[in-house]
C-alpha cells in the first residue's frame, strides 16, 4: 500500500516589520522540533511584513505561529502559488555586479571588507574585487557568492 501524500497550501502570516527572516527561522524550529506538518517558510526581503508557509492544514500554521514573538495572525484564505512564483525564481549571481561598483566581501578571509570590482567572470559566476583597506592595491578573485553590493553609497 503506497503513502499518498497530503495537498499542501499556502497561508500568509502577518509579522513586526524587520522581524520576516527571524520570524522564518523560529517558526522552523518549531515546526521541527513539534513535528508539525510544515513543507516550507519562505520569507523573501521584498515581502515586508509577511511570510508564506506552506502546509497541508490551516490550524497546523496556526499551532506553529500560537505563542510565537513577532508574529500578528494567519491571514484569511489561501496564497496563490502564482503570486509566489517570482520570489522562487533564481537568478545569476552574478547579475547586478558590474566592474566599478563598491561591494562587500561577506565570507572567506578577506570577510566584511569593502572592495571595488575591477572584472566580472559570468560564465565562471566569478569576480575580480580590489580591497580597499588594503595598504596597496591587492586584487583577488572571488566566486560571486562572496561579494553583496553595497546600496546607499
Amino acid at each position: 500500500m503506497s503513502k499518498q501524500t497530503p495537498r499542501t497550501s499556502l497561508y500568509a502570516i502577518k509579522v513586526t516589520v524587520g522581524q520576516e527572516r527571524n520570524v522564518a527561522l523560529m517558526l522552523a524550529d518549531k515546526a521541527k522540533v513539534e513535528e508539525l506538518p510544515i513543507a516550507a517558510i519562505l520569507a523573501p526581503a521584498e515581502l515586508r511584513g509577511y511570510i508564506i508557509v506552506e502546509s497541508s492544514a490551516p490550524h497546523a500554521v496556526d499551532q506553529l505561529i500560537r505563542g510565537m514573538r513577532h508574529t500578528r495572525e494567519r491571514v484569511p484564505g489561501h496564497v496563490n502559488p502564482m503570486e509566489v512564483n517570482h520570489y522562487l525564481e533564481s537568478k545569476p549571481v552574478v547579475e547586478g555586479l558590474e566592474v566599478g561598483v563598491l561591494v562587500e566581501v561577506i565570507a572567506g578571509p578577506f570577510k566584511g571588507m569593502q572592495a571595488k570590482v575591477v572584472r566580472v567572470d559570468a560564465s565562471k559566476e566569478e569576480v575580480t574585487v580590489e580591497i580597499l583597506e588594503a595598504a596597496f592595491t591587492l586584487p583577488i578573485t572571488v566566486h560571486a557568492d562572496y561579494v553583496r553590493e553595497v546600496k546607499g553609497v
